[in-house]
């Protein structure tokens, strides 16, 4: 069965602090006295775990990113500025600015650490297959090892601003190079375009690829996020930036605020003061009982309960009779009156993307929002081409706000509310599951059996069981995330 990947990316500070988008949040060192500050870090190869590097070779690390080796205790020649993972033997490199390399479960194939340099080094990048790294100093220089191909450089350039860092393009082989103004160096990789000619409130500290190579992000000291090609923006820290600068980004081809495997809770109205005890992630309700009524009362109390690795579920209902007011204008065009489809698929645009807002006017900013669709003779029209026109408009409106969107439903229920309609891709959530695991009807089999996908989509999150915790009359469901 395919497995969804969507991606997404952390911004870590010089303190260790750590701002996950459109992924899990695996943990920081911020508020943990450090011998000196972060410059950088890795994420996995399986996106489930990242390391941070101080300026001492001192490693940190996070969800299934393993320690096997730092400089930490050693007495540096100069001090490390970065470093990389190796996906091949899931060891990693560090680098320092004059070159050197710190190979832990990881093959050293050079450095430069004997070498008279004309500028410091300031980054790093591995190839894809982990036989080569680059080494790329401030005037843009690149220094070549191991399978790793020169494919150029601005080292005979004069720039108008230093260079900052690097990212590897994996689909062909060459590179990229960012200043910290925005500026985009492109060898043998394609140019999706630079924040080079606009004017920063912050200077660019580093930059991450997506690993299709169609698209990269550039990061800001303050948390800016700038994107390019196919990569999306997920969010960004400059609104709300920490008390130290941010000094790097991480990509990730697995961007999904839970980790895989893990156990949380999805909670609504219902648990209004009475919440379980989090576990690894939650799913918390944002809209009321239909998709136009009040909010759930507790949100941003749930919202802070659940913590960093959130996402959240906007419930749906049909479209009233009469079409109401937000219903006649929107992206399907001015409805004349009756014209159903035109009406429900506004509807469903109008208020998925006024959730997304309510959200956000409350600085709860998750990364996924889930669609629940539910209860064929309860909440929906029995024209199933009218509901389909509600989903699809809530399914754009969603992505229109630059977050991802899946579905809550179950093979079913989705038929007998929206008929035929899919979404190739989309990620599920799917309900009824009950247990975590044992039989065929439970959480982990849902994962992989067939019988349970719907809307055309990968089943990703299960819903199982229930409970009722600290006495309390309102169940809880837990939920699974496939691995």
């Amino acid at each position: 069965m395919p497995t969804a990947h969507p991606t997404g990316y952390w911004l870590t500070a010089s303190d260790g602090g750590v701002y996950a988008y459109g992924t899990t949040n695996f943990g920081s060192t911020r508020g943990t006295p450090l011998n000196d500050p972060i410059v950088g870090g890795a994420a996995t190869d399986s996106g489930l775990g990242y390391w941070l590097v101080g300026s001492d070779g001192g490693i940190f690390t996070f969800g299934d990113a393993g320690f096997h080796g730092s400089t930490g205790a050693l007495r540096l020649n100069q001090p490390v500025v970065g470093m990389a993972a190796d996906p091949a033997t899931g060891g990693y490199w560090l680098v320092a600015a004059d070159g050197g390399i710190f190979s832990f479960d990881a093959p050293f194939y050079g450095s430069t650490g004997s070498v008279r340099l004309n500028e410091p080094v300031v980054g790093m990048a591995a190839t894809s297959d982990g036989k080569g790294y680059w080494l790329v100093a401030r005037d843009g220089g690149i220094f070549s090892f191991g399978d790793a191909g020169f494919h150029g450089s601005t080292g005979s350039i004069r720039l108008n601003e230093p260079i900052v860092g690097m990212a590897a393009d994996a689909v062909t082989g060459g590179y990229w190079m960012v200043a910290s103004d925005g500026g985009i160096f492109s060898f043998d990789a394609p140019f999706f375009g630079s924040a080079g000619a606009l004017k920063l409130v912050a200077p660019v500290v580093g930059m991450g690829a997506l690993s299709t190579g169609n698209g990269y992000w550039l990061a800001a000291r303050d948390g800016g996020i700038f994107t390019y090609g196919q990569a999306p923006f997920l969010g960004s820290a400059a609104a709300n930036p920490g008390p130290a600068p941010l000094v790097a980004i991480l990509a990730t081809s697995y961007g999904l605020p839970f980790p895989r495997g893990g156990t949380g809770y999805d909670v609504s109205e219902w648990q209004c003061g009475k919440l379980p005890t989090a576990l690894s992630f939650a799913v918390v309700q944002v809209s009321g009982g239909s998709i136009s009524g009040s909010p759930n009362p507790c949100y941003a109390e749930e919202a802070a309960w659940a913590g960093h690795n959130m996402s959240a579920y906007i419930f749906l209902d049909g479209l009233p009779s009469p079409a109401p007011p937000e219903s006649m204008t929107g992206p399907a065009g001015t409805c004349s009156a009756g014209n159903l489809g035109c009406e429900a698929y506004n509807y469903g645009w109008y208020w998925a993307r006024h959730w997304v807002a309510y959200s956000r006017s409350l600085d709860v900013w998750p990364p996924l929002f889930w669609l629940d669709v539910e209860g064929p003779n309860l909440f929906w029209s029995s024209n199933t081409a009218e509901n389909a026109a509600v989903v699809g408009g809530a399914v754009a409106g969603v992505k229109s706000t630059g977050v991802m969107v899946g579905v809550y439903s179950t093979s079913y229920q989705w038929p007998r509310i929206v008929g035929s309609l899919t979404f190739p891709g989309m990620l599920l959530w799917a309900a009824g599951a009950d247990y975590l695991s044992g039989d065929a009807y439970s959480a982990t089999s849902f994962c992989t059996s067939p019988s349970q996908l719907f809307a055309g989509g990968v089943v990703t999150l299960v819903q199982y069981g229930w409970f009722y915790p600290q006495g309390q009359i309102y169940r809880v469901d837990p939920d699974y995330a496939c691995p």
